[in-house]
Formats: structure tokens, C-alpha cells, sequence
């Protein structure tokens, strides 16, 4: 083989995986555009519905007055509490840096990160749209679909687990007198007893999955798949949170969640709510409310009304609760949309114009060659 020969070998791999790289990116660039137009909707109707609705002009008017010191350390908290997910996200959807091989360079894998960021804000089904968003940018990128789907169902039992053991130690607390701030038990022990038994069931029920799975594959094949892979997500998140070497990734999940709850705590001060309710109470409102987000609604609208319903049954005043959540929202709008737009353009820099992938042969990834460490 001539020398010339022999470095045309080498950069077709570099050549074929910068396509899908680019094509990958093509993909991404309407659903920015959308959810910037979706975002400047959400505020016309949340301005528009507080307008018209006299009981609620009150909450307008806190928002348009609230300290812009603590809009600006919302914003930086924000940023923080996304980091996180992006951290968890790249150690386990790509712990073997698939993305920053054939020279698209370092840090691909955040990218892609804030672009499904980006993806989850306003899709009906919330985070479960954002993972459909990136399963569409990984595939693209030459990663197997059966891959993805493992990978983020681990991602997702991860951000789950962390906010049960969350709802367990805090309801707990508050239940027995250890934390102060709210002393009826069908908002503080249930909602623990409840967690509880979840985890509890997870962990017992996962190892047993396969014998119920293969009872119901000759009836229910779909059925059956589905409780395998959802065990086999349940197992691997025991072990991601059991071992040593992956104390990272569960430190990236805590601070995903930590600063998220610490933003909505923060917007009470921005709009100069006073008595700020503590903190373990703003955790367990974010946390059970946050699950009306799984409903099929548009703009954020079940978690908006679920953690404002949830704030108003700890005892928070209702105009109070509503002006802090749409704060805490907008927020939380806002920095994955600039974070997946600046990580577009940086990626439109770095590998050029884009245009349609003809490549054939995706890139597979390999495990344990160039992992992290």
C-alpha cells in the first residue's frame, strides 16, 4: 500500500464520523429555533393569563419587580444545577468518549448534553422528550439505538433515585421533629413511607425481573421487554450508586437536583416573599410537584402548576408560591436555551458548514478503548 493510500485508510473513520457529527448537528439547529419561539410564547401567555386573571395580578406584579441581584444569582445557580445533569449525562451515556473520537474534537459529549437539555424544556412528557432529543442526536452521532435506550434509562433511574432517597431522608425529618417547617404526617411521612417502599421494591424486585419476564414472553413479549430492560436500568443504577469509582456521577445527579431546589428557594427572596418557607419544605413541594411534569402538557405547565400546588399545600400563600415557581421556571427555560444555543454555534465553528450525512457505516462505540478515567 503507497503512503498516500495507507492516510486515505486513516481519514476516511475521521472523515465518515465528522458527517455524522455535522448531520447530527443539523438535526439539532430547528429544535433550538423552536424552543427559542417557545420560550418567547410561554412568557406572552404567562403574561397574558396574569393580565386577565385579577387573582393573580399580584404574582405579576412581584415578578416584575424582583431584585435583579438575585435574578442574576438565580441565573448563575441555574448554570450550575445544569452542569450537573451535564456531568452525569456524559460519564453515563458516554462513559467511553465515542463522541470526541475522529477528530471532532474535546467535550462533544457536553454538547450534546445541553442540546438534550435544551430538548426536554417545553416537549409534552418533560425530561422523557428531552431523551427522545438526544436518542435522535446519539444515533445520528453512530451509536446503537439499544445502547441509548439503556444508557438513558440508567441516566433517568439515577436523577429518580436521587430525588427518592431526597423525599425518604427529608419527609423522615420533618415527620419526626429532626427538621422543622411542617408537622402534618400525609405530607411528611407518607410521601417518605412512600419513597421508601419504592426504593425498596426496585432493589427486591429488580433481580426476580427475568423469571416474571419469561413467564409473560409467550403473551406478553412487549410486555415482558419492557419490565427486562426497566430491571436491568433499576440494576445498574444500584451498582452506579454503590461503587467507589462512580461517585462522580452521583455528585453530578445530587447537584443537578441540589441547585435546582436551591433556585426555587432563591426566586422567594427575588420577589420579596416574606417568611421564605425553609428549605426542606421547597424540596419536598419541588420533588412530589415536579412529577405532574410527566403529564402531557405543553410549556411546563404540569410542573408549574404541580410545585405551586404542592408549595400552597405546605402552607405557602398562593400568590407567593405561583410568583416564585413562574420565576423558578423562566429560569430554568432560559439557561438551557442559551447553553444549547452556545454550544450549537461553538460546534458549528469547529466542524464547519453542515450538510447531510452520505456516509453509510455508523461509528460504533467500543468499550474501554479511551475511556474515562
Amino acid at each position: 500500500m503507497s503512503e498516500s493510500s495507507a492516510e486515505a485508510a486513516v481519514a476516511r473513520p475521521a472523515h465518515t464520523h465528522r458527517d455524522h457529527l455535522r448531520q447530527a448537528l443539523e438535526e439539532v439547529k430547528p429544535h433550538l429555533r423552536r424552543r427559542a419561539l417557545e420560550l418567547v410564547g410561554f412568557l406572552v401567555v404567562v403574561y397574558a393569563v396574569l393580565k386577565l386573571i385579577p387573582a393573580l395580578e399580584e404574582a405579576l406584579h412581584a415578578i416584575e419587580h424582583a431584585s435583579w441581584e438575585w435574578v442574576l444569582a438565580l441565573l448563575a445557580i441555574e448554570v450550575l444545577s445544569e452542569l450537573g445533569f451535564v456531568f452525569a449525562w456524559s460519564w453515563i451515556v458516554d462513559p467511553d468518549d465515542v463522541l470526541d473520537r475522529g477528530g471532532s474534537g474535546r467535550r462533544m459529549d457536553e454538547h450534546v448534553a445541553w442540546a438534550q437539555l435544551g430538548g426536554g424544556l417545553l416537549l409534552p412528557g418533560g425530561a422523557w422528550g428531552g431523551m427522545g432529543l438526544g436518542g435522535v442526536i446519539l444515533h445520528r452521532f453512530g451509536m446503537p439505538t439499544k445502547l441509548i435506550a439503556e444508557r438513558q434509562l440508567n441516566l433517568s433511574f439515577l436523577n429518580t433515585g436521587i430525588s427518592a432517597l431526597a423525599i425518604f431522608v427529608i419527609g423522615l425529618g420533618l415527620a419526626t421533629g429532626i427538621l422543622t417547617g411542617e408537622d402534618n404526617l400525609l405530607l411528611t411521612l407518607l410521601p417518605a413511607a412512600l419513597a421508601g417502599a419504592g426504593i425498596i421494591a426496585a432493589v427486591l424486585l429488580a433481580p426476580r425481573a427475568d423469571a416474571v419476564a419469561k413467564r409473560l414472553q409467550a403473551k406478553h413479549a412487549k410486555v415482558a421487554t419492557t419490565i427486562t430492560t426497566l430491571a436491568a436500568a433499576v440494576q445498574d443504577t444500584k451498582r452506579l450508586l454503590s461503587h467507589r469509582v462512580s461517585w462522580r456521577t452521583v455528585l453530578g445527579a445530587i447537584a443537578y437536583l441540589g441547585f435546582e431546589v436551591v433556585v426555587l428557594w432563591f426566586a422567594f427572596h427575588a420577589v420579596h416573599v416574606s417568611p421564605v418557607p425553609g428549605f426542606p419544605i421547597v424540596i419536598m413541594a419541588y420533588v412530589i410537584g415536579a412529577l405532574a411534569g410527566s403529564l402531557p402538557l405543553p410549556a411546563a405547565a404540569g410542573t408549574i402548576g404541580g410545585v405551586a400546588g404542592m408549595l400552597i399545600a405546605y402552607g405557602v400563600a398562593h400568590n407567593a408560591a405561583l410568583s416564585a415557581v413562574l420565576l423558578h421556571q423562566a429560569i430554568g427555560l432560559l439557561v438551557p436555551l442559551i447553553g444549547g444555543a452556545i454550544a450549537y454555534t461553538i460546534l458549528r465553528h469547529r466542524l464547519g458548514p453542515l450538510r447531510p450525512s452520505t456516509a453509510s457505516e455508523p461509528v460504533t462505540p467500543q468499550t474501554g478503548a479511551s475511556g474515562k478515567a
